[in-house]
């Protein structure tokens, strides 16, 4: 029985029903997921997923993602270093937790020679955003914190002087991811990937112009306070995204994430926000669009 569980595991969920009205996935990582770019893509377009937007984390991945970007029409790229590759690169990796196996300890230069990096791919034309940065006080200690606050606070200033989104990973950071913004001023154009705070939150966020991308954790069944946020949301500032190949929309949890599954977290959030699924899905296009100045 474990045997089929696992096979079952690795079985990428079947086709939805195709969206009527056309919709990106305003983040996702294709480099991530197995198959090719193009498969992905076609899939994705066979079901009204239209446009993509290709996420870095790291600086290899960055780059991959302007490249693929630049390849492909449908693909628009972000940019930056994770928040949890800050601290990896200031402090070293010992457990090679990182793609990237085990790395040494570089310091505030290695750090600002990164951040460099990300710096001149953000100029190029076919990279809409400076993401995915922020806060991740789930998987860092005391002692990343710093590294972390410090990188975020450096893509803010690249995300505003390029004139680019500031796409914001925050995990358990909410208070401290809001009052660096604060402090720093934010960009124009603000989207909080894979939203997960509360109704006050939604509503500080909705207040502030910024973004909220709902993932397909938004479908979990231990997720009414995400639903509840969803409810309050503005429609004119609510995107859909997938985070593939991760939060794979019920009823496929835990199995592979793919763009081409976003109708399942859509038709759950319009149901949820009490509109048709033709008319969040031209909202939510636009909103991209408008988020990631396509």
């Amino acid at each position: 029985m474990a045997q089929k569980d696992d096979k079952d595991r690795d079985t990428p969920p079947p086709l939805p029903e195709p969206l009527r009205v056309p919709v990106a996935d305003s983040h996702t990582h294709l480099d991530m997921q197995a198959g090719t770019v193009e498969d992905a893509l076609a899939k994705a377009a066979s079901v009204g997923v239209t446009t993509v937007v290709q996420v870095g984390c790291d600086l290899a991945g960055s780059r991959w993602a302007a490249e693929t970007a630049a390849a492909y029409d449908s693909v628009h790229a972000t940019v930056a270093l994770h928040p949890n590759e800050a601290p990896r690169i200031v402090l070293g990796d010992p457990d090679g937790w990182s793609r990237q196996g085990a790395r040494e300890a570089g310091g505030d230069d290695a750090l600002d020679a990164a951040l460099d990096g990300i710096d001149a791919l953000a100029a190029l034309p076919h990279v809409r955003g400076v993401g995915e940065t922020g806060l991740d006080h789930f998987r860092t200690g005391p002692d990343g914190m710093a590294a972390q606050q410090r990188s975020f606070r450096a893509h803010i200033e690249i995300a505003k002087r390029h004139g680019k989104a500031l796409v914001i990973h925050d995990r358990e950071a909410h208070d401290d991811v809001l009052r660096i913004l604060r402090e720093e001023g934010a960009p124009e154009r603000v989207v909080f990937h894979c939203f997960s705070g509360d109704t006050a939150m939604a509503k500080i966020c909705a207040e502030a112009g910024y973004f909220l991308s709902f993932a397909g954790n938004v479908t979990f069944k231990n997720a009414q306070p995400l639903r509840d946020a969803l409810a309050v949301a503005p429609p004119e500032l609510v995107l859909v995204e997938t985070d593939a190949p991760f939060l794979t929309p019920a009823p496929y949890r835990g199995r592979p994430n793919a763009p081409y599954l976003i109708p399942l977290t859509l038709r759950a959030m319009a149901e949820v926000k009490g509109m048709t699924e033709d008319a969040l899905a031209s909202a939510v296009a636009a909103n991209t669009a408008r988020a990631f100045d396509y």
